[in-house]
Order: C-alpha cells, then sequence, then structure tokens
C-alpha cells in the first residue's frame, strides 16, 4: 500500500477535483474503506455499507462509494435521494451510471413521464434496453421517427439475454402492426440458437400466447416433437416446427438436416425453409463438417438468412474451395456485414479466384484499399494483397506540455487510475472509458487520445494505455499501441529457446495487456495467463524444480513458464503460429481436430475455427505479432509468411509433446 500511495497521493492532490476543494487528504486512510465497500456492495450487503460510507466521504473515490451505497437500495430510495446524488456527483460517470440503473428501474414501473424527464440528460446512451424503452415512449406520444420499428428491432436482436425494454417495446410495435409477426419470430430463432430459453419465451408470448405449452415441448425433446406429427397448418405450428428444428440442429445437424429434407420442407414457407438450413448448415460448418456446404446449397434465397448465418456460410465455402457462394453469400448480407473488414477482404479473394475479368480485379484492388493497413489481421493482409508490407507507421507530432498536463488535469482520468491502482480494476476501468468515450464529438480527439493514453503509459496502467491509443483514428502512435514492458526478460527469454520475441509479445498483448495481477474467470493467471494444471506441468518438463503454484504470479516465473509452453505448442504442431496460438487459448486437442480435413490457406484454417473467442483470439495473435516484429527488427513484415498452410499431421514427422495438457 506504501508503493501505491507514494504514487497516488501527489497525483490527486495536484488534479483531482478541484472543484470540490478543499479535499480532505484522507484517502490513504480510507482507501481500505474502499476496498471493504466494494466487497460489501458485491455481496449486496446494505447495512455495511451504509456504516461505512460516512468514513468515505473526502476521499478522492468517493462517488464510487456513493454509488454502492444508493445502488444496492435503489429500488426503495426516493426520487429526491436519487436528485441529490446525481447534483452532489454532476458530471461524473457516476452520476451517469445511476441514472442509466434508474431509467431501467422507471422503464421496468412503466414510470414513463418520469423517464422522459430523466433521459434528455443520460450521457452514455450506450444501453439498448434503455434505448427501446425511449423508442417506445416516442411512439406512445406519437413523436417516434418513421425509423421506429427497425431501430427496435436491431437493438431487440442485438441482446443475447432476456430483457424487459426492447421485449416491451417489440411487444407494442407489434399490437401497433410496426413489426410484424416474422420479425418476433426471428427473435425465437435467435434465443433458441443461443440456447437462451426464456428469450424465446418472451418472444413467443408476444405473437402466440396460447403455444407456450407447445413451445416448452418443442424445446425439450426436439427430436420427439418432430416425429410426434404429420403436419404443420398455419403460422405457428410451422414456426415451432421450425424452433424444434434449431434446437435439434444444435446437437444433431445431420438429424435436423433428415428431418427437414424427408417431412418438414414441405411444410414450411420458403423464408422458414431457408432459415432453417441455414442454421443446420452453420451447425454443420461449426463442426467443420464437410456436408455444411451441402446443406448451405439447400437455401434458395441468401437474403433470408441474417449476417451470422451468412458469415457460417462464407466459411463453409472458403472450406470448399466455392468462391463464387463466397461472394454471394457476402453480397447478401447488410450493409454493416458487407462494410466488416473481414468480409470485405473475403469478397475481394473471392473476386481474384479463378478467371477474374478485369472489372474483377479493379473492384478486388478498391476492396481492398479500401481496408488496408496495420490495424487488424485482414486490414495487414489486404496490404499484404497491394503489394505491400506491414512496416512501422510513422510517429504523431509529440505531445505538448499542455496537452499532456490537460490530461493529468482530468478528475475522471485521475478516479479511473487510482481506482486501478489500489485494485478496484472493474471500477476504474469503467470510469476511464467513459472519460475517454464522453466528448461532445463523439468521443476525445486523436490528440486528447494520444495525451490519456500517454497518462495511462506513464502510471504502467499498460491496458488503458493501449486501448486508448487503438481509437485513434488519424494517427498511430506505435508505442503506446504495443508497449514492451520487461522486454530484456521476454527477450532474453524467448531467445534462449528458440521462440520470436515478437510471437510471444503478440501473445502477452493479447492474453492480459500486461496487467500483472491478471485472472481469468477459469483461473488462469498473471503477465501470459498460465493455468495452475499447464504451469505444473510445463515446470516439470522444463526442470524448473521446487516450483510451486504461488509462483506463477511472479512476473518471471509466468514469462519462464509461458513461453516454454509456447515454444512446446510450436514444437507440437510443427511450428505453425495459428495453431499454436489455438493451442494457448483453447488447449491442443481442439486444434488437433481442427486440422484434420483439407489442407487449407491458415487464415482459411483461422476464420474457421469453430469457438469465437479463439478465432478471434489467433488472428490477433497473429497480427500482433507480426506488428511487434516490425517494431523490434525496424524491417517491413509479413503476415503472410507466418500463416502458411494447414492441414492433417504428416504421419511421417514424430510426435513431439503429444502428452501436451
Amino acid at each position: 500500500m506504501q508503493f501505491l500511495r507514494a504514487i497516488l497521493t501527489p497525483l490527486v492532490a495536484a488534479t483531482l477535483l478541484a472543484a470540490t476543494a478543499p479535499l480532505v487528504m484522507a484517502q490513504n486512510r480510507g482507501d481500505d474503506t474502499l476496498l471493504e465497500m466494494q466487497q460489501a456492495f458485491r455481496k449486496g450487503d446494505r447495512n455495511k455499507l451504509a456504516q461505512l460510507l460516512p468514513a468515505a466521504r473526502g476521499h478522492a473515490l468517493e462517488p464510487w462509494a456513493a454509488y454502492w451505497e444508493l445502488r444496492v437500495r435503489l429500488g426503495e430510495a426516493s426520487p429526491q435521494e436519487i436528485q441529490s446524488f446525481m447534483q452532489r456527483y454532476a458530471g461524473t460517470y457516476q452520476e451517469d451510471r445511476l441514472r442509466n440503473d434508474w431509467l431501467l428501474l422507471l422503464g421496468q414501473r412503466r414510470d414513463w413521464s418520469q423517464f422522459a424527464e430523466q433521459h434528455p440528460s443520460y450521457r452514455m446512451s450506450d444501453d439498448r434496453e434503455v434505448r427501446c424503452y425511449a423508442l417506445l415512449i416516442d411512439h406512445i406520444k406519437g413523436t417516434a421517427p418513421a425509423t421506429v420499428a427497425d431501430d427496435v428491432r436491431s437493438n431487440w436482436y442485438a441482446i443475447r439475454d432476456a430483457d424487459d425494454g426492447c421485449n416491451h417495446a417489440a411487444g407494442e410495435l407489434y399490437t401497433a402492426k410496426k413489426l410484424s409477426a416474422l420479425d418476433i419470430w426471428r427473435k425465437a430463432r435467435l434465443g433458441v440458437d443461443a440456447n437462451r430459453p426464456r428469450v424465446v419465451r418472451n418472444a413467443v408470448e408476444i405473437v402466440a400466447p396460447d403455444a407456450l405449452p407447445q413451445l416448452k415441448e418443442a424445446l425439450d425433446t426436439p427430436s420427439k416433437y418432430l416425429l410426434g406429427r404429420a403436419t404443420a397448418r398455419g403460422k405457428v405450428r410451422q414456426e415451432l416446427i421450425v424452433l424444434a428444428l434449431i434446437k435439434l440442429a444444435g446437437s444433431d445437424p445431420d438429424g435436423a438436416a433428415r428431418q427437414l429434407d424427408s417431412k418438414w420442407s414441405v411444410h414450411l414457407s420458403p423464408e422458414e425453409r431457408n432459415w432453417a438450413w441455414g442454421v443446420i448448415g452453420k451447425a454443420a460448418a461449426q463442426k467443420l463438417s464437410s456436408d455444411a456446404m451441402g446443406y448451405f446449397g439447400n437455401i434458395t434465397k441468401d437474403s433470408d438468412l441474417n449476417d451470422d448465418l451468412l458469415g457460417w456460410k462464407v466459411r463453409a465455402a472458403l472450406r470448399a474451395g466455392q468462391w463464387k457462394a463466397v461472394a454471394k453469400a457476402v453480397d447478401a448480407m447488410g450493409p454493416e456485414g458487407r462494410q466488416d473488414s473481414t468480409w470485405v477482404y473475403w469478397k475481394a479473394r473471392a473476386l481474384l479466384a479463378g478467371k477474374p475479368s478485369d472489372a474483377d480485379r479493379a473492384e478486388a484492388r478498391q476492396l481492398f484499399e479500401s481496408i488496408a493497413g496495420t490495424r487488424g489481421f485482414y486490414e495487414q493482409l489486404a496490404l499484404e494483397e497491394l503489394g505491400q508490407r506491414i512496416s512501422v507507421p510513422p510517429a504523431p507530432a509529440p505531445l505538448t506540455a499542455e496537452e499532456k498536463a490537460a490530461a493529468r488535469a482530468n478528475p475522471g482520468l485521475n478516479r479511473a487510475l487510482y481506482a486501478i491502482l489500489l485494485g478496484l480494476r472493474s471500477e476504474g476501468v469503467r470510469e476511464w472509458n467513459y472519460t475517454t468515450n464522453l466528448h461532445q464529438s463523439g468521443g476525445m480527439p486523436d490528440r486528447e487520445l494520444l495525451a490519456a493514453a500517454d497518462f495511462a503509459c506513464q502510471r504502467e496502467v499498460w491496458d488503458r494505455c493501449i486501448n486508448t491509443s487503438e481509437r485513434t483514428k488519424g494517427v498511430v502512435d506505435v508505442t503506446q499501441r504495443f508497449p514492451m514492458p520487461f522486454r530484456s526478460t521476454v527477450v532474453e527469454r524467448a531467445q534462449g529457446i528458440g521462440i520470436d520475441p515478437a510471437y510471444v509479445y503478440g501473445l502477452i498483448r493479447q492474453e492480459s495487456r500486461f496487467v500483472m495481477d491478471a485472472r481469468s474467470h477459469v483461473g488462469a493467471s498473471g503477465l501470459m495467463q498460465v493455468m495452475p494444471a499447464t504451469a505444473r506441468w510445463t515446470a516439470k518438463k522444463i526442470g524448473l524444480t521446487n516450483f510451486t503454484p504461488d509462483q506463477i504470479t511472479d512476473r518471471d516465473t509466468n514469462i519462464t513458464i509461458g513461453t516454454a509452453y509456447l515454444k512446446l505448442a510450436l514444437d507440437d504442431f510443427a511450428g505453425s503460429m495459428p495453431m499454436a496460438a489455438a493451442a494457448y487459448n483453447a488447449g491442443p486437442g481442439r486444434p488437433r481436430s481442427w486440422r484434420n480435413g483439407p489442407v487449407l490457406d491458415a487464415a482459411i484454417w483461422a476464420e474457421n475455427v469453430p469457438f469465437a473467442e479463439t478465432r478471434d483470439y489467433v488472428k490477433k495473435v497473429l497480427s500482433n505479432t507480426t506488428n511487434y516484429a516490425a517494431i523490434l527488427t525496424g524491417l517491413p513484415q509479413s503476415l503472410k509468411s507466418r500463416l502458411g498452410t494447414i492441414g492433417p499431421r504428416d504421419a511421417n514427422l514424430p510426435e513431439v509433446n503429444k502428452d501436451l495438457p
């Protein structure tokens, strides 16, 4: 704690919350109080929060203490108490956070007058449920925009779990005939596909409440439900059949395909049939089944699918080498999907497949140019398609003393860093993001973002340094985006065991953002996010004597074990960086099975990784690695050279580290 105080006391004394001066500099004594209050808030302990709040008065993080105390009893608090809080902490993240919570509660209570009064002051405006309540009020008042149905639908579909705001708004708009029955049924379909039964039930209750008993049967025992019926007369019964097929496809796509092909296809509308085939194709594609494109091939109209299903059709077509299907599926996506760098890149590649015309080549080049850069995986690949390599972008003009001083005088940034360094990481991150996002023009301008990132870098809060700098649009500061803490340790250890230091840095950046005390929900720890069992196995493998699990939080030990495990994974996968990265994230057993099938361009292999987290992870680690290599060597780099091809293991090569956990 003495170290933290040495860092924070001058920081806060000089700049924090000048508007509330004179500050009682009791935060050092109150730090423990804040930590206790955070734990009490997580437990919902009202009494302890009320008891501790007086001791937090005057502390730099008092707004958090007051927020926690009021939030746990918000449902019983008077409007006067809430207004008093908002006035006392006006302009802070905590004020807007409480307003967000209060708006949700008012929406649930259907207190539209108070909601309408509070909503104009809501600055974050990023809560989809709140948006739906606001749109519904506009609809009730007759002031809704012409796009109200589209806006509610898009927000509702984007919410994965059950909610009240968008579900209620959708119900009201359905009653007003602004949303169709199909709009509601599609939400139910999305709920089944995501395994969210409450979402499904809430949607069906809007459009067909009498069908809830049948819905339960369809979802609990889909195979029995499908076998036990001979026909599906009427929209409701047809949609229940679709829901049952979607549910069955999740565990048995081939079985669902047989049911649809042999029995139910003739009973469904073309749109229902196409959607069902899309879900079955997606489920097969996630199993890397060679049947996936056959299932997708039964679809007569790609535009009947949403972007998620179309994305899986693209992935399956890439594995099958069906480039025309790739282009067709991307063309059927909505505007947002077509502009995503992933699908822009593959559309361009599809145009160049086979015997492209001059027009195809020109369009492909235009697509590559629209995304090419050093920012990410497909941006780098597009750059290489244009005949260029990945180099270090020119540095922006140095920050002036005035720009740095402005960042250091920002109360929100100071509170955020104080919270993070105190150990209130979640709270600090949220306040930091709020402060850097909130600006009249929709976020801090580039120079202010660079100054804020510099503030975090100087305090070695590397995740805020990186994430803030990544948001600049017109300039790139690689020293902020790709920092190299502990450089001598990482480079020496990596080179000592024959592994590229850029690869190690690329992985650490993705694993922990250089947060020393990072700990995942599954128990992985430290810079390289090593699991206890993996640490014990690796320590034994490399002869690290007297190792105990608690040592994994030590920086040097974590780097030693993490790099050793990464090298063992590389050896196990014959030097394939994409496969070793996948093994590091998902365990080695999965990529061993994912490599079976055709020999693929590694970019196609990576895009077909079934797990979204691992798919994103592999691409980001390789992109990071390429940027770090450019920085470390000072030479232009190739992402393609790090990808290669991936296919079944060569039986002639000896197996190494086959016991890799």
